[in-house]
């Protein structure tokens, strides 16, 4: 019996750490186009975008008919002469055909049919057109209406009793919305199909009517009118304004953005992301399957690209060669103007070498992968930065935190002088700081070192760090003779800190990965020695294995006047994964090793609503846990456009709140990245309202070090 339970047991764990490769297939992502408008639509009132058969785009407006140029401008539409010179009334593109109709004041024509459709009428009896398979037309105006086949008029049309909010033409039928009713014409008659309230748009699939409303939407059948799916108003928006049916995608707009429904969620376009003003006019889309949207002030575009994850990638690496080196560092760059490249200019961060660290990485794991020197050259290069945070300032091991050439950065206590001609240098170093060098020193010595010399130069950075801070009483001192704000290590610093505080945990994980590294790179003795007096004499190990449930808010530890413990540290997050990778690749003994991965593990677990693909690769490489739906999730949502815009979700009514609490977590499902302002693995991926102002963009290391790990792990081919 106890064989068999053994037996069983061994088979559960080694079940759970099979995860099957997924192989990387193309998938379709949106992206935004946002139309150049030309100087004849300055100040024009747009009314309405449609698409005909050869997927030219029209917008209608009160200055004229204005078409699509080069995908993304939006100019006069000069083409036929004569019409250029007039403003029609309305446009609409034929049932079935796609072809393009005119109504103006005095008539209605299309340029299909070699012009022969045509029909004049007195003027400013009609203000809207629709056209159906079978060539009828629809003419209806504010007292009557008028159905002509091609240019025989069958029929003068009594309006139905309420006010127009649209007419619409499905399956050869012509249907009549008002507020309260929906009406379709059969015999020549307007029958009434529906009766409703606060109505607001229609949109077809099949048999089935969906119905917008001012609260939400609902459906009925075509035939009779009955209601066949129940009102839904856990909408992003519920007060809907247009509606469109695209292939098996109902598409909403609204007065504050739009949004698409899919099998379990809706999701969200808003913000300058996607659309230049939130208030959506009109909805249309082309044979492709793209979505334009027609706003007050312009036209917007949401383009579905199709690629691989590898295309993704190589996309991603060229931009940051392009416009994201600075020295070797990688950067968020700032706009001059928000979103024109042309401004662009490098900038200064406090962690340039976290942020550098994931680039680093990747192309660490990039090299292990295809063996492609490029990758390597990449590497080395970056990591010259690292090594000249030792040089650029005069203190022995104490790394600065960047660096900048002289007469860039002003009036900043961080920074001083170079005795480096024309250099300055940041003081204040961190742990964030701290965690990058020994994670971009592990990848380097696993990935990329050769030779003695390579061996020798990533030993001598870490050596220097390390005796730095045993040397300074595990601390990182300035050069005021203080030590940082956060670099802090010293075990009376450590353990102040209660068992709920994230930092008792990490800065111990930080300090004894830091002393196993040193140790398997120069086998100094000191380092084994003062891992395990650490870890023996002051509780270092213990507080390593901490629960991260463990962790709740309080507010009464303050270090240099800032509360410790008051709030969720997403900063802290991104340490632990990659310290937890660190510690597990060169611990003492088995021992701690699998202490490791139990760390890890419980981490993961908590951390398992962000969906973030970092965690998911630490964690996988620690103790081969992983979620890959929540992976895929990551690599294949992360955005393509990385500017930083502003975005709101709280007033959402599709989401599910939680109640308030320590972590932040505000709903029971992360939103999809193009709904969130885009940021790093350092922030809260649950915050719902957040104020980026396209003044920035981000590089996308932040996705690349997890695609390249997974490609690593082999769990994407």
């Amino acid at each position: 019996m106890k064989m068999r339970i053994y037996i069983l047991l061994y088979l559960t764990l080694v079940v759970t750490n099979i995860t099957a490769q997924v192989i990387d297939v193309p998938f379709k992502q949106a992206t935004s186009v946002k139309y150049v408008l030309s100087e004849e639509l300055k100040d024009a009132q747009f009314k309405k975008v449609v698409v005909d058969y050869n997927d030219i785009i029209y917008v209608l407006t009160d200055k004229g008919l204005f078409r699509d140029y080069n995908e993304d401008e939006l100019s006069k539409d000069l083409f036929y002469r004569l019409l250029d010179k007039k403003k029609p009334v309305d446009i609409c593109v034929q049932e079935g055909t796609g072809y393009l109709y005119y109504l103006y004041a005095d008539q209605f024509l299309t340029n299909a049919h070699a012009g022969t459709i045509y029909e004049y009428f007195p003027k400013n009896e009609y203000r809207r057109i629709l056209v159906n398979e079978q060539d009828q037309v629809m003419l209806l105006g504010n007292k009557k209406g008028a159905l002509y086949q091609r240019t025989k008029k069958m029929a003068n049309l009594k309006l139905p009793d309420g006010v127009l909010v649209e007419a619409y033409v499905h399956d050869q039928k012509f249907y009549y919305l008002t507020t309260d009713a929906i009406y379709v014409l059969e015999n020549m008659d307007w029958k009434l199909l529906h009766k409703g309230g606060n109505l607001t748009a229609l949109a077809f699939r099949n048999n089935t009517i969906f119905v917008g409303s001012t609260d939400g939407f609902y459906a009925v059948d075509s035939f009779k009118g009955q209601t066949v799916l129940d009102r839904n108003n856990k909408l992003p928006v519920p007060n809907i304004s247009e509606m469109l049916q695209v292939g098996n995608q109902l598409w909403f707009g609204s007065e504050n953005g739009a949004f698409l429904q899919e099998p379990d969620r809706f999701r969200y376009f808003a913000g300058r992301r996607w659309l230049d003003h939130n208030k959506v006019v009109d909805i249309t889309s082309d044979s492709r399957g793209d979505l334009y949207f027609l706003t007050p002030t312009g036209l917007n575009k949401v383009k579905y690209i199709t690629q691989t994850l590898a295309e993704k990638t190589k996309r991603i690496e060229d931009d940051i060669r392009k416009y994201h080196m600075r020295f070797g560092w990688v950067n968020e760059f700032r706009y001059g103007s928000p979103g024109d490249l042309k401004t662009a200019h490098s900038m200064d961060n406090d962690n340039d070498g976290l942020w550098t660290s994931l680039y680093l990485g990747s192309q660490a794991f990039k090299y292990a992968v295809t063996g492609e020197e490029l990758a390597k050259r990449y590497v080395w290069e970056s990591f010259e930065c690292y090594e000249r945070l030792l040089t650029v300032n005069p203190l022995k091991g104490f790394p600065a935190r960047t660096f900048e050439r002289r007469g860039i950065i002003v009036d900043d206590d961080a920074w001083r002088p170079s005795q480096e001609k024309d250099w300055d240098w940041k003081g204040t170093t961190s742990t964030d700081e701290y965690i990058a060098y020994l994670f971009v020193v592990s990848v380097m010595d696993k990935f990329i070192v050769k030779t003695a010399a390579e061996k020798q130069r990533i030993t001598n950075f870490i050596d220097a760090i390390m005796t730095h801070i045993i040397e300074n009483d595990y601390y990182f001192v300035d050069v005021d003779g203080k030590p940082t704000r956060w670099g802090r290590w010293n075990p009376e610093y450590v353990n102040w800190y209660p068992d709920y505080v994230s930092d008792r945990k990490l800065n111990s994980a930080h300090l004894i990965a830091g002393l196993q590294l040193a140790y398997h790179l120069t086998g100094k003795k000191i380092y084994k020695t003062e891992a395990f007096r650490l870890m023996e004499d002051h509780g270092y190990l213990e507080n390593i294995m901490i629960p991260m449930k463990t962790m709740r808010r309080t507010l009464e530890y303050v270090h240099m006047g800032d509360v410790m413990g008051d709030s969720w540290n997403h900063s802290d997050d991104e340490m632990s994964f990659l310290t937890y990778w660190v510690l597990h690749k060169f611990p003492f003994n088995d021992e701690l090793k699998q202490k490791y991965e139990a760390v890890a593990r419980d981490h993961w677990e908590l951390e398992r609503p962000e969906k973030d693909g970092l965690w998911e690769l630490c964690t996988y490489g620690v103790s081969g846990d992983i979620d890959m739906d929540s992976t895929l999730f990551f690599l294949r949502e992360f955005n393509v456009d990385l500017d930083r815009y502003s975005t709101k979700n709280s007033h959402r009514k599709d989401l599910e709140f939680l109640p308030q609490n320590f972590r932040g977590q505000t709903t029971t499902n992360v939103l999809y990245p193009g709904e969130r302002e885009m940021h790093r693995h350092n922030t809260n991926p649950f915050v719902l309202d957040q104020g980026g102002s396209q003044m920035s963009r981000l590089a996308g290391d932040e996705y690349l070090l997890p695609y390249w790990m997974a490609r690593y792990y082999k769990l994407i081919e």
